[in-house]
């Protein structure tokens, strides 16, 4: 059995279309989602149906999930990326949209690899990682480098390799792999570069091209929601 652990969606349907393609998958083969696949993108109503819907397909949760939910809880106010996707889903939808990115978990601890949206603190047990490091938030990030452990990647000491979104590493669109233990497979998709998917048990990348700078025209075209 494969498993296709796949990058930072942001809403780009017709990338996650084109990288199952390459792909090649078998029935009864895994797809997760690392976080972040919504927002940002034009087609967060198609991503969200396909993982609800498709049997072995599963996903973590990123931060653009959790400020979803906080949003919606009336805990922050939702930025642009958030109200461009809240429309797009439909009012009506939208409430269930949050409940189902509500329940996602914060990481994924598999035979061979560990999953996680953004970072991870050396020294704790998986169980006991804080959701903000592990989800990628700002106060996560600024939780590590108060502590010395930045960039992170660079002390992390679980037993097993990890994978992980959230952030471009190289800073030219292409996947990150420090030591064949942490593996960063945000591409930036959403920005115009491309989405990449590692596949398992084999760590073989592949990726396919972003079809637009998507994020870039979905500004444009909703301005008028997040003057």
């Amino acid at each position: 059995m494969k498993t296709l652990v796949i990058g930072d969606i942001h809403g780009c349907y017709a990338e996650l279309r084109a990288l199952l393609d390459l792909a090649r998958l078998a029935p009864g083969d895994q797809i997760i989602a690392i976080g972040d696949l919504f927002d940002r993108g034009p087609e967060p109503l198609d991503v969200l149906r396909f993982f609800q819907e498709t049997p072995d397909a599963l996903a973590i949760m990123g931060n653009h999930e959790r400020k979803h939910v906080r949003s919606f809880n009336g805990e922050i106010p939702p930025a642009a990326s958030q109200l461009i996707t809240r429309h797009l889903l439909g009012e009506s939808l939208y409430p269930q949209a949050v409940a189902w990115m509500r329940d996602l978990p914060i990481y994924l601890d598999l035979p061979q690899v560990l999953l996680a949206h953004a970072f991870y603190e050396p020294g704790i047990p998986l169980h006991h990682q804080r959701e903000q490091v592990l989800v990628g938030t700002l106060s996560g990030e600024k939780y590590l480098q108060d502590r010395g452990f930045w960039p992170w990647y660079l002390t992390y000491d679980n037993p097993k390799p990890i994978i992980v979104g959230h952030r471009d590493y190289t800073d030219h669109m292409q996947p990150f792999i420090y030591q064949q233990r942490v593996y960063g497979i945000d591409t930036r998709c959403v920005y115009g570069g491309s989405l990449t998917g590692l596949l398992l048990p084999e760590f073989r990348l592949i990726s396919v091209p972003a079809r637009a700078d998507h994020w870039t025209l979905l500004q444009r075209r909703f301005a008028h929601l997040h003057r």
